[in-house]
């Protein structure tokens, strides 16, 4: 298939650039893969589609703070944006403007924290070295400032006010530079409740990575590979997850990182295995889901692996349709928008 069937319009205005007062007051739009239908309803009202039994798994990594403002020696501003920590002190970057950085050039973020470019790659990742007067991990909790996806627009001297927002309320496991956005909408009140009507909930970390939004570059989306991201599966949740599929109750994954995890654990080793592993999986129109039966996802952006992978779960016609309903009906898109509940 092509990448232009994956493409849809949005109004600028259904960008949602601030989030909710209140995390649960999201609309949900609901969408059966079996009848077709589209419901409007809201993220309130989940539990009326959850029962007893069911396991509801949520992907509990925390985002650190991974975007950096500082000045080159020469004074000039300088954005640099966190990938990967490939080493002590060494880590993978994106940076803007990356073409005045060259090899050598030293960056100086706060009086505490400093970094020299020391490889540029021909894809526009930058390795930097990072220096700091006490300890990295404090340095950057203090200089750096939410990686707020580029849609969402805020002045660059503006206060860090999204720091607790964009986290959800049971991120625990630090390591993304991006929140599993479809999780921002529960409150430990909705957790409680589900729980308290037997849904059973298991959590898994899936630390999300700059594959997770990287561009599709191709065509033919069959020649697309999402990065690996890493993640860990305990042996309680690898447990309770073999013991829902051996019951033939339902697993429902909050968002797309956790279905990467837990579609990539079960394609590598045939059951729910725990540990730490890599998830190299891409979804992909053909691809059979062996882990989940129903999905909480959020709004996509057009032409990515995201709605790509929601279109693999619930059949391109039917996802294309709702977000023709989603736009006409006016929902808030991407990170602190909407959501779907496909089922």
């Amino acid at each position: 298939m092509h990448i232009s069937e994956f493409d849809y319009h949005l109004p600028d205005e259904l960008i949602a650039q601030e989030p909710l007062a209140d995390r649960g007051a999201s609309r949900m739009m609901v969408v059966d893969r079996s009848s077709g239908e589209i419901a409007d309803r809201s993220f309130t009202d989940l539990a009326e589609f959850l029962h007893a039994g069911d396991v509801l798994v949520l992907n509990n990594t925390k985002v650190f703070p991974a975007r950096l403002l500082g000045q080159s020696e020469t004074g000039a501003n300088v954005e640099v944006f966190l990938v990967r920590e490939l080493s002590a002190g060494v880590w993978q970057a994106l940076a803007r403007p990356a073409r005045r950085l060259p090899i050598g050039k030293r960056i100086t973020f706060s009086e505490s924290l400093s970094a020299v470019v020391v490889e540029k790659s021909t894809d526009g990742k930058l390795l930097v070295e990072f220096s700091a007067a006490a300890d990295f991990e404090s340095a950057l909790e203090q200089t750096g400032r939410t990686p707020l996806p580029p849609y969402i627009r805020r002045d660059a001297d503006a206060i860090d006010r999204d720091r607790e927002r964009y986290q959800t309320v049971f991120a625990k496991q630090r390591g993304s530079i991006a929140a599993p956005t479809a999780g921002l909408h529960f409150t430990d009140d909705v957790i409680s409740r589900l729980g308290g009507n037997g849904v059973e909930i298991v959590e898994v970390t899936l630390h999300v990575g700059y594959g997770t939004f990287e561009p599709v570059r191709v065509g033919d989306i069959s020649e697309h590979r999402v990065s690996t991201e890493s993640y860990e599966i305990s042996e309680k949740a690898a447990a309770s997850l073999n013991a829902s599929k051996q019951d033939g109750r339902r697993i429902i994954a909050v968002g797309t990182t956790t279905t990467r995890a837990l579609e990539s654990n079960i394609t590598n080793n045939q059951e729910f295995t725990s540990g730490p592993m890599s998830a190299g999986l891409t979804i992909t129109p053909g691809y059979e889901f062996k882990a989940i039966n129903a999905l909480l996802t959020n709004f996509h952006l057009p032409k990515s692996s995201l709605l790509i992978l929601v279109s693999t779960f619930a059949g391109r016609p039917l996802i294309m349709k709702a977000y023709e309903h989603a736009v006409a009906s006016r929902y808030r898109f991407y990170s602190y928008g909407d959501c779907m509940l496909i089922i």
